[in-house]
């Protein structure tokens, strides 16, 4: 269109995933233009806790584990560049991730061996050694002492410098109404402010995806699953680990902010915050570290994740239609797997050889 630059890729959503595959994309040469309904940033990917492994790691199928696995080794140096090029600090830090009450503890030592991966089974007061602020804790604990963390917020931030510097173009406020194809090729979106052209398109739209695809058929089974959190103010040191117990956890940040979550609730695209889920979490935050009881909550906020079956994101082209590809249904885990499935896309959209078995996160699996 008149006015507007010239694109190779449009990329729908501007949350971590959209805009890694912006960078993915971008690094091998693309012009790239992403749209975004809203602000980019101030979804899911902004509201999750940043840890850099599925929570129980263990109980996803290989397909997940591949992704965490490539990002986990690479994130560190990605945090360190975008801090280099952006002047913002992601926050990229190895906290640690200390499990307590595992039911099912043998499989996750079968696991780690398996995938030689650092799992350690704790016993009684050996957890102290994790960390000295945590309270006595009777009976056996798992500890993966090489998780590490990453601010998300300013991962948000740092990203878009970059991208901007690199030059893709950032559309927000731009609402996508559809699609317009030509002999089974996508050539263009439709969208609030207008038509974009371009011969290639992502959809990673998170929670959204599904509603974005629903009348092109090669539907994709995504749902939104509403998860809760609350922001304490604490003082640097307060806590250095992330600690889970029953699918909840604490995260420390470095300036003494400590993260605690989170819900799994099903009530569609209601983004609404409870007092019964405030006060859930506060009974989390004051029994895995009673520090907190007398420290300050300074917000308390709610995201929708892109739920998928089994937590498998897809990841490749349409099946009816060239040119239209997809990246999203992360569900709990877009940060983390976030860096892998932008490689696995550049590799599909770019027809290069993958180290992945990219069928297992195709639209017809």
């Amino acid at each position: 269109m008149v006015g507007r630059a010239a694109t190779d890729c449009l990329i729908i959503g501007g949350g971590l995933i959209g805009m890694l595959s912006a960078y993915e994309l971008v690094q091998a040469g693309m012009r790239v233009t992403l749209l975004e309904r809203g602000r980019t940033g101030q979804e899911s990917s902004w509201a999750g806790g940043g840890i850099l492994s599925p929570l129980y790691p263990w109980r996803y199928p290989d397909a997940v584990s591949d992704l965490a696995r490539w990002g986990q080794a690479r994130y560190q140096g990605l945090a360190e560049f975008l801090f280099e090029q952006s002047g913002i600090d992601p926050e990229w830090q190895p906290s640690g991730l200390l499990m307590l009450a595992v039911a099912d503890q043998a499989a996750a030592l079968a696991w780690a061996e398996h995938r030689a991966v650092t799992l350690e089974r704790l016993v009684d007061g050996e957890i102290a050694r994790c960390d000295a602020a945590l309270p006595a804790y009777s009976g056996a604990a798992l500890w993966m002492p090489d998780v590490a963390q990453i601010r998300n917020p300013r991962l948000l931030s740092a990203l878009r410098k970059v991208l901007e510097q690199q030059g893709v173009v950032f559309e927000e406020q731009t609402e996508v109404l559809g699609f317009q194809q030509q002999a089974g090729r996508v050539t263009a979106v439709e969208t609030t402010r207008g038509v974009y052209q371009a011969s290639k398109v992502v959809v990673a739209s998170g929670a959204w995806s599904q509603m974005l695809l629903a009348d092109i058929g090669g539907a994709i089974e995504i749902e939104p699953v509403r998860g809760q959190m609350l922001l304490y103010k604490g003082e640097p040191g307060l806590l250095k680990t992330i600690v889970m117990s029953y699918g909840h956890y604490v995260i420390p940040r470095r300036d003494g902010h400590v993260l605690v979550g989170s819900t799994v609730e099903y009530v569609g695209f209601d983004k609404s915050t409870t007092t019964t889920a405030a006060e859930a979490l506060r009974q989390v935050a004051q029994t895995l570290l009673p520090a907190l009881t007398d420290v300050e909550v300074v917000q308390h906020w709610a995201g929708l994740r892109p739920g998928s079956a089994k937590g498998v994101p897809y990841i490749g082209e349409h099946p009816d239609i060239a040119g239209l590809y997809v990246n999203t249904g992360h569900f709990r885990n877009g940060v983390g797997l976030g860096y892998a499935s932008a490689k696995v896309l550049g590799d599909i959209v770019l027809e290069r050889e993958s180290d992945f078995e990219v069928s297992r996160y195709a639209i017809e699996r």
